[in-house]
Parts: structure tokens; sequence; C-alpha cells
């Protein structure tokens, strides 16, 4: 045991196990997939500023509805990368195509769902109490993204398959190429190059559900290949298994229905804001647009953490997987705090490319804009915390307690939003004081679970396996 500690122990906070190498090596490819995604929001929504005030004001809020209501079978496709992490790490290699295939079965399923949605668009964006062009454009983004959910599920199975067995420049690699077609169809769909019509807010959701369905047809290109298909079971695996489905949902669905509460209560809280008026709502987008440049690449870090916490729980070495998570909470860290201090010193470095091509109408949300950006730099430090903690606890198994955080804390925002809109005569400032107060309760209680340690004891693979994995090493 002694010689084993050494061997861990050794090579300082780079080298060792679990240290800043294997979290960078990791992590590097997720944050750049993630980061290219960001960037292709990002200029999305600079092409639609540019295009008009009401396409940009209405691109959050539908975008948010759209992404809420694919919360619970996203989640839960997600959650294959912790089961594919603990097969691997338990050395059930042969396992892990099976609940591939779960995932991908339930992608189908929530396909005709997420197509059923687009002829209620109207009725839901009128209870927003929006302006009536505004209300327009949200309806026509939301429909045309709806197209692309049922892709967006399938192809996050398909990516937790490379995500948890470690490949994570695949998913780099593919994500990027993804983000390239979609910033191109922006700007020809948007817009109404090579002679087409221009359809503005619809093109950008078009565009993205378009990417979404070259994204699913390329990672089953590359899972279709011979390094992967029998060596993991994608062959022998495929088909439905009640049984490993049920155990998928069982520590998936309370992971898909916190993010489902977490971006409902937020969509709610946007269109609470929006009815501040046009500009206060287009300003709060771009905002949150610019806030995506630590925000989403800190979630490739997250899919990071689950996966080394999965891996080192499923071989049974909590003190690797908390050593990961502190290595990963040092990282993100500092990046966060770069990206804060920029947020405050040079925000026209952010605003420039939104000025651009905007019209003069543009320069009274610019200068709230520049209040905004001191608000997400007051909190994304602790926003990257609470991802971290999160993310290392249902990379083990605990994903009932952060459902439940979830379900208690997010209601508040939402009641305090809806009390300064009603009784309180509130403004922008107070709404996002109360983002601030959001996010710093999460990243406190996130990180005093994970203080905690009952994660350490829990898993989401079948106790057999462990024990299989058990009798290999004594034998």
């Amino acid at each position: 045991m002694a010689e084993e500690a050494e061997v861990v122990e050794a090579g300082g906070w780079w080298l060792r196990p679990c240290g800043g190498r294997d979290v960078v090596k990791l992590a590097v490819p997720l944050i750049l997939s993630t980061g290219s995604w960001t960037l292709m929001h990002f200029f999305d929504r600079v092409l639609l500023t540019w295009y008009s005030n009401d396409a940009i004001a209405a691109a959050t809020p539908a975008g948010m509805l759209n992404f809420s209501l694919m919360c619970l079978p996203l989640g839960i496709a997600g959650y294959v990368n912790t089961f594919v992490a603990q097969y691997f790490g338990a050395g059930r290699s042969e396992r892990v195509g099976r609940v591939v295939w779960q995932g991908i079965w339930l992608g189908l399923i929530a396909l005709p769902f997420m197509l059923m949605l687009i002829p209620l668009a109207p009725t839901i964006f009128e209870w927003g109490n929006h302006e009536p062009n505004v209300v327009r454009e949200e309806i026509r983004y939301f429909q045309t993204l709806a197209l692309g959910g049922g892709a967006a599920v399938i192809a996050a199975a398909q990516s937790s398959f490379f995500t948890g067995l470690g490949f994570t420049r695949i998913v780099m690699v593919v994500d990027m190429i993804v983000a390239v077609l979609n910033l191109a169809l922006d700007y020809i769909l948007i817009w109404g190059r090579l002679d087409l019509p221009a359809l503005g807010v619809a093109g950008a959701g078009l565009a993205t559900s378009l990417a979404q369905w070259t994204k699913v047809a390329i990672l089953a290109w590359m899972m279709s290949r011979g390094e992967f298909r029998h060596k993991y079971g994608l062959v022998e695996g495929f088909g439905w298994d009640g049984q490993l489905f049920g155990r998928l949902l069982r520590f998936g669905a309370p992971s898909g229905l916190q993010m489902a509460i977490e971006v409902c209560a937020f969509t709610v809280f946007m269109f609470l804001m929006g009815q501040l008026g046009r500009h206060e709502l287009a300003a709060t987008n771009i905002a949150f647009s610019v806030n995506s440049l630590t925000f989403i690449p800190m979630m490739g870090l997250g899919i990071a953490v689950a996966t080394l916490v999965g891996q080192q729980i499923g071989g049974e070495r909590p003190d690797l997987a908390a050593r990961a998570t502190w290595t990963s909470a040092a990282i993100g860290g500092i990046y966060t705090l770069a990206m804060s201090f920029l947020f405050v010193a040079a925000p026209d470095l952010f605003m420039a490319p939104y000025a651009a091509g905007a019209g003069s109408e543009f320069q009274a949300i610019r200068s709230t804009c520049y209040v905004l950006l001191r608000f997400v730099a007051a909190y994304c430090f602790v926003d990257t915390m609470q991802i971290v903690f999160s993310s290392a606890i249902k990379g083990a198994g605990d994903t009932r307690f952060v459902l439940l955080v979830t379900s208690v804390v997010s209601p508040i925002p939402v009641l305090l939003a809806w009390g300064g809109i009603r009784y309180w005569n509130w403004g922008l400032w107070a709404f996002w004081l109360v983002v601030t107060c959001w996010i710093l309760l999460l990243g406190a209680i996130f990180l005093a679970r994970f203080l905690g340690g009952k994660w350490r004891s829990m898993r989401v693979i079948e106790p057999d396996v462990v024990a299989v994995e058990d009798e290999m090493a004594s034998a």
C-alpha cells in the first residue's frame, strides 16, 4: 500500500495521476468543443443583432424555451457519459455499447414529441406578453429549432460514448466541423445568400437544426469504425435492454429533471424580465451571450470532471476522483478570473462585434450591457465552481441531491421576479442582482455537498459489474 501511495503522489501537481496533465488532456478538447459552440452562438447572436433588434430580443427566450423542453431527454442521454466512464473504469468495456444504444433509443422516442410542439408555439409565446414583433420572431425561431430536438438528444448519447472513454479529441473535431457548418448556414439562411430567401431568425433556427442532424450522421460514421464497433460492444449491444434503460432512467432522470427545472426557471425568469421592455431584453440577451464565453467552455470542463470521477469511482479510486475535481476547479478558476477581469476592464472587446453592423439604436443597449457585464464578472467564478463540484458528484451518481437542491432553490428567483414585476416595480438591476445571488447560493451548496464526501461510496453501474472487477483484481 505504501508503494502504491508513493506512485500515486509521484510527479507533483502536473504529472501525478489525475493531476494537471491528465485533466488538461481530457478537458481541453471538451472545452474547445463546447467553446466552438460558444463562438457559434456568439456570432449567431451578432448576426441577429445586425439583422434586427426584434430578432436578437426574441432569440434568448425562444432558444431557452426550446432547450428547457429538451432538458429531460437531453440530460438522460448525456448521463450515458457517466455509465460509460464507470464501465470503462471497472474494466467492463463490453457493456459500453449497450448503454449507449439506450441513450440513442431515447432520442428516437423524443423526436416526435419535439415535433408536436411546433403547432403549440403561438399559444406558448403569446403568454409571455412581449411586444408583438418580438413574439412573432420568437415563434419562428422556436419552430425551426424544434426540428433538431431529437437530433440533439441522439448526438448527446453518441458524444457520451467517446467522452466517457476519454476520446475527447474526436468530439472536439466533430463539434468544430459542425459549428463552422452552422455559422455558414446562419450567414446563408439569415441574410438569404446563394439566391435563397432571407429567413431572418427562422434561418438561424433552421441552421442549428441542420447542423445537429449533420452531427448525428458524422458521429454514427465514427462509431461504425472497426476500432470501436466490436471492442465496446456497439454491434452486440444493439437493441432494447429494458433493465439497463431503467437503470439509466433511475440515475439519469434526476440529472435531466435538474437541468429541466433550472433551465425552465431561468426561461420563465427571462420571460418576466422581458416585460421590462425591448431594450432591456436585448441588452440582457447580449450580456448572457457574452457570459457564454465563460459558461459554455466550463460546461466542457464539467463533462471532463464527470468523466474522470466516473472512471475513478468505477475503478474504486475515490481519492483520485477528488484530486481530479480539485485540479479542475483550479484550472477553471484561473480561466474564469481572467475572463472576469476582461469583462470589467475591456467591455468594448466584447461589444465591438455587435456594434459593427448594428444601427444607432444599439448605442443605448450598449451602455446597459457595460453594467450587466459587471454582474457577469461578479458571479462567473462561483458559477464555474458550481459546475465543477456538481459535475463531480453527478459523475459518482449523486444526481438525486442535485435534483433536490435545484427543485428547492430554482423557484425562489422566479417568484421574486414575478413579485418584482407585479408589485415592486423592479428595474433591470434588481433582476440581475437576483441572478447573481441565485448562482452564489448554488455554488455554496454544491461545494458543501462535495466536501461532505457521500459521493465517494456511490456507483451507477450494476453491483455485479463491480464484483466481477474485484474478483479479477484479487485473482
